[in-house]
């Protein structure tokens, strides 16, 4: 018999995670319950469906799974998240229970890198100052003067702070550039296939000479602030800094007092609070690009965070090793 599944999610933070295609796969391999998300766990409806489940897939708005919610679903199996991160989703309950882990963060890596190289390439092109020159001055003067600076992407050092899944995906797109690339990592040993392509070398060395610094280490309390005064006072003149990972790892102040004194540049998808404060400066320094958290899957890039929990939920119920289980050990390194 087809194993029963729901959904828990919040609806109008997913749309086009699934579209019809998808939804028919799951129903082929699965008894679907209900269509519409479980938005809650506690109303007599939710727990009347996490009495049957067996295969839950998750998303951007899932409820916290707790004990209580483990408690209330006995049947429950397979937890599939159709997102990034799963570790702020699931209580450790979950794997006491026995219950498989699986997510979509592969899936989610692809637009962020996306949006990395080209974040990179226009940060070493100085474009949103050159587009902001050419308003100011029509007669295009100020503009021809930026291009007489060092600026461009031949023979750039571009710095990747973290080996993640999506620090990877940068280094290997940014094999197409004729650029210099070093990472830090901790947890890169001697050996490790990206350093195929990249030089392995310490925070304050990666801060003094790459040319673009971008981060995409995890959230986690030993990372939190890893990026303050000092590292920001060592960067290069006119160099750039991307942050597309968690604001968190940034001490927020000592960048905005960088940024002020023009010395450098920033793009800036993720800052911590989430939405800055009313009269935040990086609401209106000229040298910040300012994006509210869409390096990752957007609109119809959500599709690909669908078909990737579609296909480990088909593997899983055909008794197939899934892809991209998440052991328990590796839940505490996750972004």
């Amino acid at each position: 018999m087809a194993p029963k599944l729901a959904f828990a999610m919040a609806a109008d933070k997913t749309r086009h995670v699934f579209d019809a295609a998808a939804i028919h796969r799951l129903g082929r391999c699965c008894q679907v319950l209900r269509s519409a998300p479980l938005e809650e766990f506690a109303s007599p409806e939710a727990r009347a469906v996490l009495s049957e489940v067996e295969v839950l897939v998750t998303g951007w708005g899932c409820p916290l799974i707790t004990p209580e919610v483990v408690r209330a679903a006995p049947r429950l199996r397979l937890i599939a998240h159709a997102a990034g991160t799963v570790k702020y989703t699931i209580d450790p309950a979950v794997y006491a229970a026995g219950i498989k882990v699986t997510h979509a963060a592969d899936a989610n890596a692809v637009p962020v890198a996306e949006f990395t190289l080209a974040a990179i390439i226009f940060a070493n092109k100085r474009v949103f100052e050159l587009r902001d020159g050419y308003r100011a001055d029509p007669s295009r003067r100020s503009s021809y003067a930026v291009m007489d600076e060092p600026i461009g992407n031949f023979r750039r050092t571009v710095g990747l702070i973290g080996a993640s899944r999506i620090g990877r995906r940068v280094a290997k797109m940014l094999e197409s550039l004729d650029v210099s690339v070093l990472i830090c990592d901790p947890f890169v040993q001697p050996g490790d296939p990206v350093l195929q392509r990249a030089e392995l070398v310490g925070l304050d060395t990666l801060m003094a000479r790459s040319d673009v610094v971008s981060v995409h280490a995890p959230s986690l309390p030993s990372t939190r602030g890893m990026i303050g005064a000092r590292q920001f006072k060592l960067m290069k003149d006119g160099a750039a800094f991307i942050n597309t990972a968690r604001g968190a790892l940034v001490e927020e102040g000592a960048m905005i007092a960088e940024l002020q004194t023009g010395r450098i540049h920033a793009v800036i998808d993720v800052t911590d609070p989430e939405i800055p404060a009313l009269g935040s400066p990086l609401y209106d320094l000229p040298n910040v690009f300012l994006t509210p958290h869409v390096a990752g899957a957007t609109g119809t890039e959500r599709l690909r965070l669908g078909e990737m929990a579609v296909q480990e939920v088909e593997r899983f119920v055909a008794g197939e090793q899934m892809q991209f289980e998440v052991e328990p050990a590796l839940l505490e390194r996750l972004a």
